[in-house]
């Protein structure tokens, strides 16, 4: 049977309805589509698409029982490499990973493996009667500081292995930026709060509203008869760019707009969160964070929203797919563009006037792109005399984010670099003895899957210097 040259589309909610809600924008392979794109797989014999996975999933295995309909047999394949598939073949970037590597790509389209990956992790979902039975203790006792991807990674591997796992989040809500950065429409927090039982069922202790650094130490912890700790805390300290007009009524971080609106849930008419709705919204940035960020303005009721990024869209480092579902739904991309003022509102004979100190536009300047910088990237240079100003209600800095100091300044003999990020070695092992760490602690904002990535070998670590002792 002759190979279909490009891969099944995903079916996704119609542009002009899904921009006025906040349900999943894609809706998911059917039974019959997966079996049709499994079977354009090759089953290679060097497995190429496993080397482009940062948690090795046996892609061909899984897909081979895609092809032969036993699902279940899939997700047992996935499930031993990944503790989040639901969540991957939503949020992981496959177009520049495993997919990237695909042989069939050589020529055609690679196969949809996250698209698989989702709908077996989905299937299962929705058809297992039973949780995974829970391993017999080993007797070692881990910490894990927070519940985003690298922690709940670190603490389902060492939980299959029999360890006694405790995992502390500062927040109410397990999950981390998986529950407060990326939004509803792109990961329903129903998936996440699935993966965390999934866990829990192993055996792993969630222990929410527990600020380590604050309200334990890690010292505590290893008090408390912990044995290692795993720091995953992730970046969550947001970046400004630090031009005029950042304080003004109007601005917010991505961090804290998009926590408002996921975790708090600012999107419902009833949630006491406030937020600002409607009007003209500018996002500065051009990551995935920036097209959440962007969405989630125009389904709150934005009128227009504005993407200004200061390179071109060649550079523009968000998912190709986010971009185009960005595109669909009337986002304004102002590329080569960068601001240098939030201008905003005074009355100077009325101070009183309700419209003081609210944002009313941002300045901003053209740029061309000049010789490459130390990464590669063609460096943005301004173009004299080119101003210009957007008029907005809103600005939403989505620039990147930073480690919390807290964990650092709270913990004797943590090395940390000029970032603030917690240094590792290849194994990821910290300067403290019994200390791990990995995914945005250490490297900043990254993938949900290169941190689950770090919190995969942080655990293969842990048991080895467990297992020495």
């Amino acid at each position: 049977m002759a190979i279909q040259p490009k891969k099944h589309e995903m079916p996704t909610q119609d542009p002009k309805v899904r921009a006025h809600n906040f349900n999943e924008v894609a809706t998911g392979y059917s039974y019959a589509v997966a079996v049709e794109e499994a079977s354009r797989c090759l089953n290679c014999k060097n497995r190429p698409c496993v080397s482009g996975c940062p948690v090795n999933i046996s892609i061909p295995d899984f897909i081979a029982k895609i092809k032969d309909e036993d699902m279940e047999g899939a997700y047992q394949i996935i499930s031993k490499s990944s503790s989040l598939p639901a969540v991957c073949g939503r949020v992981c970037p496959q177009e520049t990973q495993c997919e990237s590597k695909c042989t069939l790509g050589v020529k055609f389209e690679p196969v949809g493996i996250g698209r698989l990956e989702r709908f077996v992790a989905d299937y299962h979902n929705s058809n297992a009667t039973e949780q995974p039975a829970k391993p017999t203790a080993n007797g070692h006792r881990v910490a894990v500081v927070g519940s985003g991807p690298s922690g709940l990674t670190c603490a389902g591997d060492l939980a299959k292995k029999g360890y006694s796992v405790s995992v502390f989040e500062a927040l109410h809500t397990a999950g981390g930026v998986l529950v407060y950065g990326i939004p509803e429409f792109r990961l329903p927090k129903s998936i996440v709060a699935k993966e965390v039982s999934t866990l829990e069922a192993l055996g792993v202790d969630i222990q929410t509203n527990v600020v380590i650094g604050k309200t334990l130490t890690v010292d505590e912890l290893f008090d408390m008869g912990y044995e290692a700790v795993f720091i995953g805390s992730g970046a969550g300290l947001p970046n400004f760019m630090n031009i005029p007009g950042e304080s003004l009524k109007g601005v917010y971080s991505a961090n804290e707009f998009l926590t408002r609106s996921n975790l708090m849930k600012a999107y419902n008419p009833d949630s006491p969160t406030p937020i600002m709705r409607g009007g003209n919204v500018a996002v500065v940035g051009g990551g995935n964070v920036a097209m959440d960020a962007a969405r989630t303005a125009l389904r709150l009721g934005a009128e227009h929203v504005y993407i200004v990024y200061r390179r071109s869209m060649n550079e523009l480092p968000a998912r190709r797919e986010e971009v185009e579902h960005a595109q669909e739904e009337g986002i304004d991309f102002r590329l080569l563009t960068n601001p240098v003022e939030i201008e905003g509102f005074t009355n100077p004979d009325d101070p009183r006037d309700p419209r003081n100190g609210f944002v009313t536009g941002i300045r901003c300047i053209r740029m061309e792109l000049g010789e490459p910088d130390a990464k590669g990237r063609r460096r943005p240079v301004p173009v004299e005399g080119s101003d210009f100003v957007l008029p907005v209600d809103v600005v939403i800095m989505a620039i990147g984010t930073s480690p919390n100091p807290l964990i650092k300044n709270t913990t004797a003999g943590l090395d940390v670099n000029d970032h603030g990020g917690i240094i590792v070695n290849e194994d990821g092992i910290t300067s403290r003895e019994g200390v791990f760490a990995g995914g945005d602690a250490v490297t900043g904002a990254a993938t949900v899957i290169s941190a689950m990535g770090a919190g995969k070998l942080a655990a293969k670590s842990i048991d080895e210097y467990l297992s020495a002792k």
